[in-house]
Order: structure tokens, then sequence, then C-alpha cells
């Protein structure tokens, strides 16, 4: 009896799976040319996506090294003044490279060349601006960038910004970067008489970074914090 009343159950089962599908399969059916659009709707909008990748994106980055290239060949000489706006010939400049090519990868890094630039120039809140611009995720270049905007801070006594850029390059952990912008964000916290502030830093290089160089002579700087 109770065999009977499992193969029963197993039948009213089979019979409900069996309607399920029947009646999926009559939704398809029925809505048969809806799915085909949404599927060729798919299709095109990966299509799009690999056109623009190849005919737009790539052939767009490329240029904007080439044009950094260019610009690089000023910089390397130290002429900021041409690698940042140009020669009025071939070579654009890194502030008109980032600004057209804001959107790939060479105009990012463009941005920095500019910041570098002005920083170099004298011109502290143009490259504070183009410093802040700049994104990576490289290890070594994104903390140097931001070591570089603290120093653009203290130029402009900006010191609060300037401690702020320091934190942010240090805690990249890297360990030629991190404990220079530390020992700089120390320096800055003495300045402005914040010993407390200071000792700790200068107490992070001491315990975190003992191999580093701003390590060696950190216990006269710790000195200074002790009232």
């Amino acid at each position: 009896m109770a065999k009977k009343k499992e193969f029963k159950k197993e039948d009213e089962q089979l019979e409900n799976v069996n309607e399920a599908l029947s009646t999926t399969g009559q939704w398809i059916e029925d809505h048969a040319n809806v799915l085909t659009w949404v599927v060729i709707a798919i299709a095109a909008v990966v299509m799009g996506i690999i056109a623009i990748n190849t005919y737009v994106i790539k052939p767009k980055a490329v240029e904007a090294n080439n044009e950094n290239a260019k610009a690089q060949a000023y910089f390397i000489q130290g002429d900021f003044e041409k690698a940042l706006h140009g020669d009025d010939a071939e070579c654009l400049g890194f502030e008109e490279i980032a600004r057209s090519y804001s959107w790939y990868r060479p105009g990012k890094l463009a941005a920095l060349y500019a910041g570098i630039c002005y920083y170099e120039l004298g011109e502290y809140e143009d490259a504070a601006k183009y410093l802040k611009k700049f994104s990576a995720n490289d290890v070594n270049i994104s903390p140097a960038a931001k070591q570089l905007l603290g120093d653009a801070y203290v130029e402009m006594e900006e010191y609060g910004k300037a401690i702020k850029a320091y934190r942010a390059a240090a805690k990249s952990g890297n360990d030629l970067i991190a404990p220079m912008s530390l020992k700089k964000a120390g320096l800055v916290y003495l300045q402005q008489d914040n010993k407390k502030a200071a000792k700790r830093v200068f107490e992070a290089i001491k315990n975190d970074y003992p191999a580093s160089a701003e390590a060696q002579d950190i216990d006269k700087l710790i000195a200074l914090t002790i009232d």
C-alpha cells in the first residue's frame, strides 16, 4: 500500500514537471521573436564593445604614447617649458596630452609629467592640480606622485594638506618612498610644533624601516620631540 502511494506521488511529481516544461516551452514559443531580439541586442552590445576597444581605445592609447614620447625627450633634457607646453611643431606637450587623452592611461601619465614640470618650474598650485589628477595602482609611481604632491603643498605653506599627502604616500609600504614620506611628515609636524605626532611617525620609521637611509639618524629627530 505504501509503495502504491509512493508511485502515485512520483507520478504526480512527473506530471507537474511535464506541465511546467510544457508551459515553459509554450512561453518560449509565444515569445520567440522577443527572445531573438534580446539575443541580437546582447550580441550587438558585445560586438560594439570589442569594436570600440579595437578601433578606438587601442589606437588612441598608441597615439597618446607617441605624443608622450615626444614630450619626454624635452623632459629628459630638462626643458620643462617645452615638455609641458609643446614646441609649436610636432610636440603637443604634457598639458595638452593630459587634456586630450584623459580617458587613456598615457593621458593619466602625462598628467603626472605635467605636475612634475610645473613643480620644477616653481608653479606649485598648477603642480598640485595635475598631481591630484594622476591615479594608478603602481606601487612605485603612485606613492612618489603623492609625495611630490606633499612637497608642492609645503611650498604653498598648506601644511595640513602636505601631511595628508605624505601619510597617503607612506601607506603604500614602499621601502624607499614610505620612510622618506614619513620623515617629511614628521618634519612638518615639528614645524607645526606637534611633537607628539612627529615622534609617532619618526618611531614608525625606526621600527618599520630600520634598514632605510632615514632610519640611520632618526634618533636625533626623535630627541627633538622630547620636552
